[in-house]
């Protein structure tokens, strides 16, 4: 079975350009229509490639939103590193930066759908993608929280945590089960985490 395509796994300078429009043309109609706008059809027209091109790079749609949602977390990743949170601990940071993200998805509420459901519905075939989705987030909060030295055990473990925390309160907000004032909570709650010994 096919798989999708890596970033940076040995694409020719065209390829990657190829891939990129791709993923552009997915997070338009995503950020227009939620999760069932994105049609492989609609996402080939959108990039200017062949369908059958488009499914050499990605097998599904699936594939393809969890690979937005990874662009999106790799592009919040740079922001992180360019201009870090300012808390005066590692868990202030880490729900600083958390609650940044989150309001960045707010003004996106059909896209932050949309990856968010593709995440949902991934089975084994896109494991290698949600793996990095996964990679990329305890990067993130890593990078936030500018610990003192390497994580020992137990803030690895808060780390896991608080990525599965920042998750799990997206797809609680999306659905209409938890509310903003919840989600932050439990985002600083999480973060809290890293202090605790």
């Amino acid at each position: 079975m096919p798989t999708a395509t890596a970033p940076g796994a040995q694409l020719t300078p065209r390829q990657a350009e190829r891939r990129g429009r791709i993923l552009r043309a997915s997070t338009v109609l995503a950020a227009r229509g939620g999760y069932e706008a994105v049609q492989m059809r609609e996402v080939a027209e959108g990039a200017e490639v062949a369908l059958g091109t488009l499914y050499r790079y990605f097998p599904s749609k699936v594939h393809l939103l969890v690979a937005v949602m990874q662009e999106q977390l790799q592009g919040l990743h740079e922001q992180v590193r360019r201009r870090p949170p300012t808390g005066e601990t590692p868990a202030a940071r880490v729900a600083e930066t958390l609650t940044l993200a989150f309001q960045a998805l707010q003004r996106e509420p059909r896209l932050a759908e949309a990856m968010v459901r593709a995440l949902s519905f991934a089975d084994r075939s896109v494991s290698a993608e949600v793996d990095r989705v996964s990679g990329l987030t305890s990067a993130i909060v890593l990078d936030a929280a500018r610990l003192d030295g390497p994580p020992d055990a137990e803030q690895q473990a808060a780390l896991r945590v608080i990525a599965h925390t920042w998750h799990a309160t997206l797809l609680g907000w999306l659905s209409g089960r938890t509310s903003l004032t919840e989600v932050r909570a439990d985002l600083h709650t999480a973060a809290k985490l890293l202090t605790y010994r």
